[in-house]
């Protein structure tokens, strides 16, 4: 009795392997193989009424099927590690192979079908923002002054403020939280760096009381750089980084 399927349905031997296997919900590691042979001989029988181009790769699978048939009835051969050989083995592990391909082939299509309902803008800035220029080049108002200066600076200063700390006394008393705020520091620079005019850097930091005066000072600095307040200049590597007052006096 004949098996009621297309040919065009499957693309090889091996598409309708795994249709048999699947339609007679067979596990793929433990095959029947006289049930799926005689199902698949079958197959070849109506075959050869309807379409004999395509027929080479599918009688190539048939023989493979009864040469397997046949080993199986044989007494089962043994390995050189005295394990027992499967005669499926070899086709088991082509038809798990040809499933993953032909599972990646949908998933390519599914991302396919998706990608034709993707839209892209093409990048539209306006002028304006095209055209904005920020008021104060950091570059131009650091000059030759780099971070890794200004960290070196703040680390000695911090260096000396330990030291000045006793370590007997330091450890008795009720130690109370310093409020330190930078508008109010903002003010003291800006103040300082007027009646000043210029003075170095390292010589304000060391006129800092505490850890906290220090860090926040040393981040008045930074912000009224960037406003422009103050410049900043350093003649020579390693030399006394110089803060000039741009407000003036009143």
């Amino acid at each position: 009795m004949g098996i009621p399927v297309k040919l065009q349905v499957f693309e090889g031997p091996l598409d309708l392997l795994l249709h048999l296997i699947e339609k007679n919900k067979i596990d793929i590691y433990d095959i029947p193989i006289v049930e799926i042979t005689n199902q698949y001989m079958e197959y070849i029988k109506a075959m050869q009424k309807e379409d004999l181009n395509i027929m080479s790769e599918f009688l190539v699978m048939a023989a493979t099927l009864l040469d397997i048939k046949c080993r199986m009835l044989l007494p089962k051969e043994v390995n050189e590690e005295g394990e027992e050989e499967d005669p499926r083995q070899e086709l088991v592990e082509q038809l798990l192979e040809y499933k993953m391909y032909k599972f990646m082939s949908y998933e390519l299509k599914d991302r396919e079908l998706d990608g034709d309902r993707i839209m892209y803008k093409m990048a539209s800035i306006p002028d304006e923002v095209k055209g904005y220029v920020p008021p104060v080049d950091l570059d131009k108002l650091l000059g030759d002054l780099t971070l890794v200066q200004l960290n070196r600076i703040f680390k000695e200063v911090m260096k000396r403020q330990e030291s000045k700390v006793d370590p007997v006394r330091s450890k008795f008393g009720k130690i109370e939280k310093e409020e330190v705020t930078l508008p109010d520091k903002l003010d003291y620079v800006t103040e300082y760096a007027r009646s000043h005019r210029k003075f170095g850097f390292r010589a304000l930091l060391k006129k800092q009381s505490s850890k906290v005066q220090v860090v926040v000072t040393f981040l008045a600095i930074l912000q009224l750089m960037k406003e422009g307040v103050i410049f900043i200049e350093q003649d020579q590597p390693f030399d006394e980084i110089m803060i000039t007052s741009k407000v003036e006096e009143v």
